[in-house]
């Protein structure tokens, strides 16, 4: 009887709770966290003086490449978390505004303001009343909110995809032993790289694939050229 109870207990603070936006990593994270990693480790690739560089110079350019996206790997992981938190409490701050409410009409705005615009939009009245009388027949959570295995998954995979985006551009500086071929052969990965990250946002947001890959090679150039200017 006690296990039952517990597991509707832990169901319906799971409803108030949990919400949709985050699952693992939707695919608009994933370009971003590649297209992030991607910025980070051609600050360090295109700081490199080839006319100069020797096997020193190609060490600590990688070891400064690995070690910075390792470490904004684990950092952007941290606010990966501290969003899923975010997400959980604004919707138990909406859940208990719409109870608080002094009428049905307030509670409705309440939901309506929590809502994306597209979505707000597409429901009437009596859509939102419905919502409404289901979170007002909803028990308190006897808990504050929680990180659950798919946020811990979510940030996991954050990490990795900053990380790991960093491999295919510095390979050519491990297993080649002229520098000027190997950033050659760096950048022409970084350029598919780019090109890739943005056919897929194109794809994702109902744009061009190819323009928008296009565009990705350009606006990563430009991003990379702004933080090299700025002493990144």
């Amino acid at each position: 009887m006690n296990q039952t109870h517990s597991a509707v207990q832990r169901d319906r603070h799971a409803k108030v709770h949990d919400t949709p936006r985050r699952h693992v990593l939707d695919p608009i994270d994933r370009v971003s966290e590649v297209l992030f990693g991607l910025i980070m480790v051609l600050t360090f690739t295109g700081s490199l003086s080839v006319a100069e560089a020797g096997r020193d110079d190609v060490r600590a350019m990688l070891i400064g490449a690995l070690g910075c996206n390792l470490a904004w790997g684990i950092i952007d992981a941290i606010l990966y978390l501290m969003g899923c938190l975010a997400d959980k409490g604004s919707a138990l701050v909406t859940f208990r505004a719409v109870r608080a409410a002094g009428s049905p009409a307030d509670g409705r705005r309440q939901l309506v303001k929590a809502l994306p615009p597209a979505l707000a939009g597409a429901l009437d009245d009596d859509d939102l009343e419905k919502m409404r009388l289901r979170l007002d027949k909803m028990p308190e959570p006897s808990a504050p909110p929680w990180l659950s295995r798919d946020d811990w998954r979510g940030a996991l995979g954050v990490f990795l995809l900053v990380v790991l985006s960093t491999f295919p551009v510095v390979i050519p500086f491990i297993v080649m032993s002229g520098a000027m071929p190997a950033l050659r052969v760096s950048n022409a990965i970084a350029i598919v790289l780019l090109a890739m990250t943005g056919y897929a946002f194109g794809r994702i947001t109902g744009r061009r694939p190819i323009r928008m890959a296009v565009s990705m090679v350009v606006l990563g150039a430009a991003l990379v050229a702004m933080t090299m200017a700025l002493g990144g």
